[in-house]
């Protein structure tokens, strides 16, 4: 049985459910009605000072119609908004009543290696019943997160937002100030779902093109073309709507832990300065975030304040921040809308002058499709100076896929697989940052890009003492992710000098977008000249691009480096970084 939701698209039984689930912790615990309703717009619970008393466990939560258990902090999911002041040096007492060992990070944050919190490398984790002591000096300001690294507990509700209060007060004040913490929620326990991929890579892949989609193509090009470039996909074993690897079949996406029917919402008055911080903490998911009718201007990124720019649109990555100021002229409902990158599914917020009050729901965009500039890299004049190898591709193409590839000079086919690591390699990729990304270009919306983003101050590595070239490898078919084709298992560490200025270069040979993450350092993106642009601790990369940004080897110790796509990480895209 099929239901049309708010956004006109047919949904199955259970995503029509899923926008019925007011709130996923509120309706476990059996409230409804307005109760509920208030929950769901109340101020999340935050706590402030610069000693903080945290307990992990476990509380039934519902946002589909089916209870299940969540990872929770103070029995809260998200966890508690944490306030902390720049300068201060904070005292955070976790304590552990889980079954399992258990670990809480603080993303972004520069600190001693010890207070890390990545088991295995920073520490050996928090036992169950065991308690850790985290004490550090809060050096920097803005929005940040922080959440397990421990297996897949992050999938299952441990994360919440901080807020750091600068020293001199904010640059950008404003009349309200609200956190919008998104994130994706799956029924499935996430083992499954690893093993789920791990059997079949596209299993929750529901964009994949139908007969429908050929014949819709053949009319538009022709019936030779079409099929040509069914078949050139099919020979490369991959697939032009690969996007995300989980999709709303099996998430139900949240903003501050509640589901879109919940319509967590913020209160205004007409005229007022809203800052609205948003933070992905999904374990998978990008979202496309909009405010139809409403410019935002963007302040901060990863925490760093930049020089303000106004945009329609962000793609937020995941474990990214990006914080706006928007300021609504009329006393009315404006919709928050989060969109994930493969459209199947979105988040709903209301910014609204009274309680209650709601706004028109935009359509989801439809689907977008990964190009062949996705997966070649630098087009130059249409294909022209493309390069691109493909594991057994000259051997295995017919005729017709080839004569489908015509006007494609400069791409070149490799005769023999490149191992069972990595599935396709990008000789010359793209190194621009004004690419907004599939499924945002030319949408008649101003969209943020990396370009977009310039820091107001000076960086942090004014020189660079040598390149460490990383290139991020995968086989889709399998479910390998690797830096390097090189899976962390199997992987030596990357060895810093203490004091030195290094400059890391990331290729992504793979068809998917990467949010990497380094720990304990920031990274400072440079444009494709090499200049610096911004700070950030999570640096997106998309298919078949080249990004470089400086590090400076500032903090001793082990450190974790890895993509925040968490089955990513946990099927091999991870490596530990040593400073010595």
């Amino acid at each position: 049985m099929n239901r049309q939701d708010p956004c006109g698209i047919q949904l199955p039984r259970r995503r029509f459910v899923q926008g019925l689930a007011l709130g996923g912790v509120a309706a476990a615990l059996g409230l409804r009605g307005r109760a509920l309703h208030a929950q769901a717009t109340a101020a999340r619970a935050e706590l402030r000072g610069d000693h903080f008393e945290l307990s992990i466990g476990e509380l039934p939560v519902d946002f589909t119609g089916r209870r299940r258990i969540a990872t929770v902090v103070n029995g809260q999911l998200p966890a508690p908004l944490l306030r902390w002041r720049q300068g201060d040096t904070v005292t955070l007492r976790v304590r552990n009543r889980l079954a399992a060992t258990s670990s809480i990070h603080w993303h972004g944050m520069v600190l001693p290696a010890d207070m890390d919190g990545v088991p295995g490398l920073s520490f050996d984790g928090i036992p169950p019943g065991g308690e850790y002591l985290y004490r550090f000096q809060v050096n920097q300001a803005g929005t940040y997160w922080y959440h397990s690294h421990s297996r897949f507990q992050e999938q299952t509700g441990l994360y919440g937002p901080i807020v750091i209060e600068p020293r001199r007060g904010e640059r950008h004040p404003a009349e309200r100030d609200y956190v919008l913490l998104l994130s994706d929620w799956s029924d499935t326990d996430p083992e499954r779902v690893y093993a789920n991929l791990k059997k079949q890579s596209d299993y929750y892949n529901t964009g994949e093109p139908v007969a429908g989609d050929f014949l819709r193509d053949a009319g538009r090009r022709g019936v030779a073309a079409a099929l040509a470039e069914r078949r050139m996909w099919q020979q490369m074993r991959m697939d032009p709507t690969d996007l995300s690897d989980v999709s709303a079949a099996a998430y139900t996406y949240l903003v501050n832990g509640t589901t879109p029917a919940g319509n967590w919402s913020g209160l205004f008055a007409a005229g007022e300065r809203v800052r609205l911080r948003f933070i992905n903490g999904a374990s998978m998911s990008f979202f496309d975030v909009r405010i139809p009718g409403l410019k935002m201007t963007v302040v901060a990124a990863d925490g760093q304040d930049i020089e303000p720019v106004s945009v329609d649109e962000f793609r937020i990555g995941t474990a990214e921040t990006v914080d706006v100021i928007v300021q609504p002229p009329a006393d009315r409902a404006w919709t928050i809308f989060a969109q994930s990158m493969d459209r199947s599914g979105y988040a709903r917020a209301t910014l609204t002058p009274r309680i209650g009050m709601t706004a028109e729901l935009p359509p989801l965009d439809p689907r977008p499709l990964l190009s062949m500039g996705d997966m070649m890299g630098d087009m130059g004049g249409g294909m022209h100076g493309h390069a691109m190898a493909m594991p057994g591709m000259a051997h295995d193409m017919g005729g017709d896929a080839m004569a489908g590839m015509s006007g494609m000079s400069g791409m070149t086919m490799a005769p023999s697989a490149t191992g069972v690591e990595v599935d396709m390699r990008v000789a010359q990729p793209r190194t621009n940052l004004d690419d907004p990304g599939v499924g945002l270009r030319g949408n008649g919306r101003r969209v943020l890009s990396y370009a977009d983003l310039h820091a107001l101050d000076a960086p942090i590595s004014p020189r660079v003492d040598r390149e460490i070239s990383l290139r991020l490898t995968g086989n889709m078919q399998r479910y390998l992710w690797s830096f390097d084709a090189t899976r962390f298992s199997q992987a030596e560490p990357l060895r810093l000098k203490y004091g030195e200025h290094v400059r890391i270069v990331l290729t992504n040979d793979t068809m998917m977008t990467h949010p990497i993450h380094l720990h304990g350092m920031w990274s400072e993106l440079e444009s494709p000249n090499g200049e610096f642009q911004v700070r950030k601790h999570t640096v997106v990369v998309q298919p078949a691009q080249r990004i470089s940004y400086r590090v400076s080897a500032d903090a001793l110790g082990r450190w974790a480096y890895h993509c925040h796509l968490l089955y990513h990480m946990e099927a091999g895209m991870f490596r530990e970084v040593v400073v010595a």
